[in-house]
């Protein structure tokens, strides 16, 4: 089957760093679902590993953990889905990605489709949205019942990008009010559009711009940068979230005498380490799936990229590293 992989790190400028390669049509077995590729959406994870994590050995490595598709196949031991099934899913980060014409993943982790999107639309949600449902109703443990979260304040830090541009709509269907971070014009009112009550600059210190501290904070850029800030605004009790590592030794003990705490989000964990509750996130795509369904969330797709090669992915790997994108990429192809 045809795919896009690599073979060792190089820039995305050079034309090796993705290479349109053919390699084995992979067999459902077990929990496995093979799925018939009809789009894929980019995220910086994807640019993370093509710089930093080679392949190991002979074979290219596949990137790829957005897919919406069709069922082809399914494994012996797999309940939840039919061949047929039209999904969608963020897949596993240890396990060949979604890049090429026929995919394998645990079904344990793999939601239906929302019927009202196409399959670029689809596409382009699940890792984001896995990501920001983990931090707001597992890290924070937030209500998505607006009711309990009466008075209660976000602050989201690059609301504008893939995994804020979700953020911000389940925040507000979570009854918060919710600030954004941007830097630019057409990023502020992308964050406004999808429901920010307020825009602030991440390059102006937080508490100048802020009237009151708020209760909980999801970082989606640089925690080295906004830590002290981060740590200044945050109420008594409150709870900062962040997605991207810290590369210094930060200091805890701003959050002391505020009794506050901090987690990471890492939405690969359940299905990295097999975890006794990856259906956990079986659960959460099907939820999300109704609720677009319904109208209460959209779809965050700004680009599509065309078909599903090298030269579209090297593309849209380079729009991701300049840092300047709005919501998501989707390559895809014909249905």
């Amino acid at each position: 089957m045809k795919a896009v992989g690599f073979f060792e790190s190089l820039p995305i400028t050079d034309e090796k760093s993705l290479q349109d390669v053919e390699v084995e049509k992979p067999k459902a077995m077990g929990k496995d679902i093979l799925v018939r590729v009809q789009a894929i959406s980019v995220n910086p994870v994807d640019t993370k590993q093509r710089r930093g994590a080679p392949p190991a050995g002979s074979e290219p490595k596949i990137l790829g953990w957005d897919v919406a598709g069709v069922i082809e196949e399914v494994g012996n031991d797999v309940e939840l889905f039919s061949v047929g099934d039209k999904v969608f899913y963020a897949g596993s980060v240890t396990r060949q990605g979604g890049n090429s014409d026929y995919h394998l993943v645990d079904e344990r982790i793999v939601g239906q489709k929302p019927e009202s999107l196409d399959f670029a639309e689809a596409a382009a949600l699940p890792l984001t949205t896995i990501t920001a449902w983990e931090a707001l109703f597992e890290r924070m443990n937030l209500s998505i019942d607006p009711s309990a979260n009466k008075g209660k304040s976000i602050l989201i830090i690059g609301a504008a990008g893939g995994v804020g541009s979700i953020a911000v709509q389940l925040a507000k269907l979570a009854g918060l009010y919710v600030i954004g971070t941007a830097s630019r014009k057409e990023t502020a009112n992308w964050a406004k559009d999808t429901g920010a009550d307020k825009i602030i600059s991440h390059y102006e210190a937080f508490r100048q711009q802020l009237e009151a501290n708020v209760d909980y904070i999801f970082c989606l850029n640089n925690t080295d940068q906004h830590w002290e800030n981060m740590g200044e605004v945050l109420a008594p009790q409150g709870h900062i979230v962040s997605i991207v590592e810290a590369e210094k030794n930060q200091d805890l003990n701003v959050l002391k005498n505020k009794s506050a705490s901090f987690s990471y989000e890492f939405m690969f964990t359940r299905s990295m380490f097999e975890t006794d509750d990856m259906i956990e996130q079986y659960l959460l795509l099907n939820e999300v799936s109704k609720l677009v369904d319904e109208g209460k969330i959209h779809t965050t797709l700004t680009d599509r990229g065309g078909p599903i090669n090298a030269e579209n992915l090297r593309a849209a790997h380079e729009k991701i590293e300049s840092g300047k994108t709005i919501g998501k990429i989707v390559v895809e192809n014909d249905e």
